[in-house]
C-alpha cells in the first residue's frame, strides 16, 4: 500500500509452523518449547526483594537528563568489564534500552541509506528488520563448521564492497554457539582498519562460556573503530528492565568523533528511564547468581542431550563454546520446517528450523538448553523417535 513506508514493507503471512504453533496455543494443550528463550518463564530463582527494593530509589523522582546514562549505572557496567579484564572508562560508554537501539544508533552513526553491513550466517534474524528501519542492506559472510564453527575470512573479505560500512560479530554467535577467536580478531582488525570500517560486535552472551576459560570482550579493542554491546537482559536474566549499553573503543581520533557524534544521537532520544538506571548497579550485581543457576541448567539438559544422542545415529549436535543453544543435525529427507511442523502436530514438540536462522541448506534444527529439565528431556525423546 503507498500509505505505508516501503522499508515496513514485509511478509507477514504467518508460515504453517507458526500457525500450528498459534492453534496448539489456543487449544490449551500441554507445549514441549525447545525454542525457551525468557529466563523469567523458565524456573530460575530470582532475589525478588533485592530486586524490587533496588526500583524504590528516591533519586528517580528528580529528573536528571544524561545523554550518556546516568554516571552511576555507567560506573557499574565499567566494574562489569574490568571483572571480564577489559579496561573501559564510563565516558566511553552510552546507555540504551535494548541492544536493537544501540544497533540503530550504530547504523545511524555509520551509514548513508543504501549502505552495507556484513552479518554472519547462520544468525538470529533480528538483523533483518533492525537494517530494513534503518535503510541499510546486509550481506552476509559465511561460518564454516569443521570440528568447531569458524569465520570464512576468505569469503568475508569477498563480501567487502565500496558501500560496506561495518563488519557485525556475534560474540559468541547464536545459535551456533562460538566465540572469535584471537586469530580472527586480528584479521577482523586487519580488516576493518584497511578499509576504514566499523567493527560491530554483540555480546549478549559472552558470560555464558561452556569451558573454564574468562571470554575475551571487544570492548577495549583498540585496532579498529569498534561498538560493542550488551546488556542485562541476558547477562542478569532481566529483559523486561530495558537495560543495555554501547561502547566505543578504537584509534583515539576515530572514538572521540564517534561519541561526539553519539553523544547527539542519545541526546535526541534521552531513551532510558531513571529507575532502571539507578537500579543497574544491584542489578549487575546479582548476575553471579542468575548465571550460576542458568548454566547449571545448561550442563543438565547438554548432558541429557547426549545422553540420548549415544544410542542412536540419526541425529547428532553440533560443537558449541557458549550461549543457551544448540544446533542438532538430522537426515534432510524432507525440510526443516516440514519436520519442524510435523513433530508440533504429532508430539506438541516446538523447536526451531535451521532456515529460521538462514542456515544454507536444510538438516539442521535449533534447541534451547534453558526449557525447564523435564520438558528438555521428553521433548528431546519425542524429536527423536520422530527419526
Amino acid at each position: 500500500m503507498e500509505q505505508f513506508a516501503k522499508r515496513t514493507n514485509w511478509n507477514l503471512a504467518p508460515n504453517r509452523l507458526s500457525e500450528a504453533l498459534a492453534k496448539l496455543r489456543a487449544s490449551g494443550a500441554r507445549l514441549l518449547d525447545l525454542t525457551a528463550s525468557n529466563p523469567t518463564k523458565c524456573g530460575f530463582k530470582y532475589d525478588e526483594e533485592r530486586i524490587l527494593k533496588a526500583l524504590a530509589n528516591r533519586a528517580s523522582l528528580a529528573y536528571e537528563p544524561e545523554p550518556q546514562g546516568l554516571e552511576t549505572a555507567r560506573e557499574a557496567v565499567a566494574k562489569y568489564y574490568s571483572s571480564l579484564g577489559a579496561a573501559v572508562t564510563i565516558e566511553d560508554i552510552f546507555l540504551t534500552t535494548s541492544t536493537s537501539e544501540a544497533y540503530s544508533f550504530v547504523f545511524r552513526l555509520i551509514c548513508e541509506p543504501g549502505d552495507e553491513l556484513l552479518i554472519p550466517a547462520p544468525s538470529y534474524p533480528l538483523f533483518e528488520y533492525l537494517s530494513d528501519i534503518q535503510d541499510v542492506k546486509l550481506v552476509r559472510y559465511p561460518l564454516v563448521y569443521d570440528h568447531g564453527w569458524q569465520i570464512d575470512i576468505h569469503a568475508l573479505r569477498g563480501a567487502i564492497s565500496p558501500r560496506t560500512r561495518g563488519v557485525i560479530v556475534v560474540n559468541p554467535n547464536n545459535p551456533t554457539g562460538n566465540y572469535v577467536k584471537k586469530a580472527e580478531t586480528e584479521k577482523l582488525n586487519e580488516i576493518c582498519s584497511d578499509r576504514q570500517i566499523a567493527l560491530v560486535a554483540d555480546e549478549v552472551f559472552l558470560n555464558f562460556s561452556h569451558g573454564n576459560a574468562v571470554p575475551v570482550s571487544f570492548a577495549a579493542n583498540s585496532s579498529a573503530l569498534t561498538f560493542t554491546m550488551s546488556g542485562i537482559s541476558k547477562i542478569s536474566g532481566l529483559p523486561q528492565m530495558k537495560a543495555s549499553w554501547l561502547t566505543v573503543s578504537g584509534p583515539e581520533k576515530l572514538r572521540k568523533e564517534a561519541k561526539a557524534r553519539l553523544e547527539v544521537v542519545a541526546d535526541t532520544y534521552l531513551s532510558m528511564n531513571a529507575p532502571v538506571q539507578l537500579a543497574m548497579p544491584q542489578f549487575l550485581e546479582l548476575r553471579a547468581g542468575f548465571q550460576k543457576q542458568l548454566m547449571a541448567r545448561v550442563k543438565e539438559n547438554l548432558h541429557e542431550l547426549d545422553r540420548q544422542l549415544f544410542s542412536q545415529d540419526a541425529c547428532n549436535r553440533l560443537e558449541i563454546e557458549g550461549g543457551w543453544y544448540v544446533v542438532l543435525r538430522i537426515p534432510a529427507t524432507k525440510s526443516d520446517e516440514d519436520f519442524a511442523t510435523e513433530l508440533l502436530h504429532k508430539y506438541s514438540v516446538y523447536l526451531h528450523p535451521g532456515h529460521f536462522f538462514d542456515f544454507p541448506s536444510e538438516g539442521s534444527l535449533v534447541v534451547s538448553l534453558i526449557a525447564p529439565e523435564q520438558d528438555f528431556t521428553e521433548g528431546i525423546r519425542l524429536l527423536l523417535s520422530m527419526l
